[in-house]
Order: structure tokens, then C-alpha cells, then sequence
């Protein structure tokens, strides 16, 4: 994410996504600025969007004796008064006229349109080209893009419709797209690595959108966490909201408990509601892959298959695959009544193990699939790539600690380049190694 190759001794720099009490878009740039994402850089990077230097700007608040950080962006004093605990339609079609007026006359000309109607719903297209206008760096401005790309997608989908015809009812607002730009901003100056999730509460009760009453977690929230572990805790409110719901599971590159790491900072973002029990924020943990402990837990799933065509096993390791398995792999067993047979091992992120266990259902024989998690460590690893008589070949280079244990020639490239110079593979191997040592 933030574009750095370096290989520190301790890994990845991870941050993690405390979702105890939900996740909305500005308690998760709040907690990026609470862990010292500076405001001023911030301000700098929204450049156009937040119009000028004072529409964004921060408080320090409690929420249940604890101390955080909310992030307001102006225009959004009617609906925090009101007890709204995110944003949401029902709370972005209904704004004074004073305050409308208040913001047209503070901002810039160019920006006219959004500032006086800054809820008015927008296309993809609309939103592209507001971000176009942001100081984001090239890579962050192709990933808000790709972020409102999937939501278009959402609400395409939801509502019938084509990509092209959606108009954001939930955050196409302008400080929605604050909210998400800026984000994706933090994420990156904060040199984040690697972004993991806990279970996400959802909250309970209703919500009102622009389409009308709707139970909690939204039609839009629950579609954006396919494939996430969620749950709903005892407060009744929307606690993720469709802004909050598009960052996680954009960024998260897995979900679970708090990963092996040397802590370095803490941040709290509030959200707007103050329950008495349980403080409305979003902890986000930033620190160091520990490079001693495991880097992440995996689940390991095993099925024995005695009565099943054997030309079938090529086909389901190729959809274990391409459904999200890191590894698969077979054994020969010997099985009850001494019968041959083939031991089916899987290996793959926990958030996986239902999808992936439909599939050897649908797929095989077997009518039972056993499971159990595991801690796995593995090393620092990165491509780099030599010159050879016979072309460039991609080397994989693994390393513990900083110190390189394995480098390997990439056997694609080695086989291709040796078809194409009628040489044996063997000889493009031993020149590729030649070069990458020669260059060490």
C-alpha cells in the first residue's frame, strides 16, 4: 500500500481494525489521525475537495470514559445534534438552507454545485472526477476509484440497474468521499503494509435510507461484507455503515484476532453515538510483524476419498485455487478395510473455510471435512529480476531477519526462455543463479 520494498527485520508493517463497536468512514480516518496522521498533510492531500483548510477539523470527545478523536466535516452539526450515529441518507437529504448557504458562500467557485447540494447523489463517474481534483498520489487516487468502483457495483446490483446509471445514495456526499479519499491517504502516509480485521459488530435495529425503512445491518453494508465475519452485538443502531463497510473489507487482507506484532501506536476514532456501557469507537493497532512469532493463523481441512474417479482430482485442485486456498496438496493413505486412498489437504485463510468446503462437497465423494487452525510463519519474501544471455528471468528471494535463506529462479520464465533458445532448462536455471550472484 505504501508502494516501499524495503525488508525490515521485523516484517510488514500491519495495522489492525479493532471493529468491537462497529466502523464508520470518519471513525476510521479519525483513528488513522488519533495514531498521528498529521491534519495539516491531511488537509494538503483532500487539496480541492475539502474546499478550503477549515472544512475539515478534529476534537478530542469521550465516549464512555474514553478519550478519542472525532473527525467533523463541515455541514454535519444539524445531523450530530439529531443523535444520527453515522452517516447515512436519511441523514444527508435533510440540511438547513442557512447551511448550505453558509458553505456556498466560504467556498470556491469551481466547486460551487457540491458545496451548495454537497448531498446531492452522484455517479461514478462525478465522484472520479472530484477525486481527480485531490493532491492524492497516483496509486491513491486509483485506488478510491477502485473502492467507489466495487460500491457502484453494490448498488447496481441491488437495485437493477447498470454501473453506468447508479447514482451513491450513501456516500456519494461530499464528506463521505472526504471521508473514504482521506482514508485511503492515511493508509498510505502511514506506510501501512498490511491491513487485518477483527469481526465486525453490526449493531441491531432499523435503519432509514432514502429507499425507506430498513433492517440493520443495510442492504448496502451487508452486500460490501460478503465473505467477512460479522455479528451483532447488544446495542440497537446501525454501528457499520456502508462508508465504514466499503474501507474494511476493501483494505483487509484477513480477518481474526490481533496478529503477531511489535506494537507502535494506538488510535481511537469516535463515532457520534456515547452509549453508557461501551465506548462508540474504532481502535486501530499499528506496529511491527513480529518476525520471531507466526505472521498469521491459517485453517488446515482434511477429507479422506476412496471411491472417487481419479481424473477428478486435477480439476478440484485447480477450484480449491481459484476459490482462495493457499495450498493444496494429496496423500496416499491406506483406509479402513485396507483400502487405498487419497488424503485431501487444504490450507487456507479461516475466513475461507466455508466457501471451500462447499466446494469439496460439490466437488468429490467425501460426506465429511475436518478442520482445525493453525499459526503459520513465513519468510519476507520478494521478485527480483536478472539479465541472462537467454533473457530476463525472475528470481524469488526469501528472507528471515533481513538474511536471505533461498533464492530460486522462477521455473516459468526459466521454461519459456529455454523453449524459445531450444536449450535445456537446467542451463537458463544455472545462468539465471550465475547473474543473481554475480549481482549480490
Amino acid at each position: 500500500m505504501g508502494g516501499r520494498v524495503e525488508i525490515r527485520w521485523s516484517g510488514l508493517t500491519i495495522l489492525y481494525f479493532d471493529c468491537f463497536s462497529g466502523a464508520s468512514g470518519d471513525m476510521i480516518l479519525g483513528a488513522l489521525l488519533d495514531a498521528g496522521l498529521p491534519l495539516d498533510d491531511l488537509r494538503g492531500a483532500l487539496g480541492s475537495l475539502a474546499v478550503d483548510r477549515e472544512m475539515v477539523w478534529t476534537e478530542r470527545v469521550r465516549r464512555a470514559g474514553l478519550v478519542a478523536t472525532k473527525l467533523h466535516v463541515r455541514g454535519e452539526e444539524h445531523r450530530h445534534a439529531s443523535g444520527d450515529s453515522h452517516r447515512h441518507a436519511s441523514e444527508e437529504s435533510h440540511r438547513h438552507t442557512s447551511e448550505r448557504s453558509h458553505r456556498h458562500e466560504s467556498g470556491s467557485h469551481r466547486h460551487a454545485s457540491e458545496i451548495s447540494h454537497p448531498h446531492a447523489h452522484r455517479t461514478l463517474s462525478e465522484i472520479g472526477a472530484l477525486i481527480d481534483e485531490s493532491a492524492l498520489s497516483h496509486s491513491g487516487k486509483a485506488r478510491a476509484k477502485a473502492l467507489f468502483q466495487r460500491l457502484g457495483e453494490v448498488e447496481a446490483a441491488m437495485h437493477g440497474t447498470t454501473i453506468e446509471r447508479v447514482h451513491l445514495h450513501e456516500v456519494g456526499a461530499l464528506d463521505s468521499i472526504i471521508d473514504i479519499a482521506g482514508a485511503v491517504y492515511g493508509l498510505e502516509a502511514l506506510g501501512v503494509d498490511m491491513v487485518v480485521a477483527s469481526p465486525l459488530n453490526v449493531g441491531g435495529g432499523t435503519v432509514r435510507s432514502a429507499h425507506g425503512v430498513y433492517p440493520v445491518p443495510a442492504p448496502a453494508t451487508v452486500r460490501l461484507l460478503e465473505g467477512a465475519p460479522i455479528y451483532a452485538g447488544p446495542q440497537q443502531a446501525e454501528l457499520v455503515t456502508p462508508t465504514g463497510a466499503l474501507l474494511v473489507a476493501g483494505y483487509a487482507e484477513r480477518y481474526g484476532p490481533v496478529p503477531a506484532m511489535r506494537l507502535t501506536t494506538v488510535g481511537y476514532g469516535a463515532g457520534s453515538r456515547d452509549f453508557a456501557d461501551t465506548p462508540n469507537v474504532l481502535r486501530v493497532l499499528i506496529g511491527e510483524a513480529d518476525a520471531k512469532g507466526p505472521s498469521h493463523t491459517v485453517v488446515v481441512m482434511e477429507a479422506e476419498i476412496d471411491d472417487m474417479n481419479p481424473q477428478i482430482f486435477g480439476v478440484l485442485m485447480d477450484r480449491l485455487l481459484a476459490e482462495g486456498a493457499l495450498d493444496v496438496f494429496y496423500t496416499a493413505v491406506q483406509m479402513k478395510k485396507s483400502r487405498p486412498g487419497t488424503l485431501l489437504t487444504i490450507v487456507a485463510p479461516p475466513e475461507e473455510r466455508e466457501r471451500l468446503a462447499s466446494v469439496v462437497f460439490r466437488e468429490t465423494t467425501t460426506i465429511g471435512v475436518r478442520y482445525r487452525e493453525m499459526l503459520r510463519e513465513c519468510l519476507d519474501r520478494e521478485t527480483v529480476t536478472v539479465e541472462t544471455p537467454f533473457g530476463a528471468v525472475g528470481i524469488k528471494v526469501a528472507r528471515r531477519h533481513g538474511e536471505v535463506l533461498n533464492a530460486s529462479p522462477e521455473f516459468d520464465d526459466c521454461a519459456r526462455l529455454a523453449e524459445a533458445a531450444g536449450a535445456p532448462v537446467k542451463d537458463v536455471q544455472a545462468a539465471a543463479m550465475r547473474a543473481y550472484l554475480d549481482r549480490t
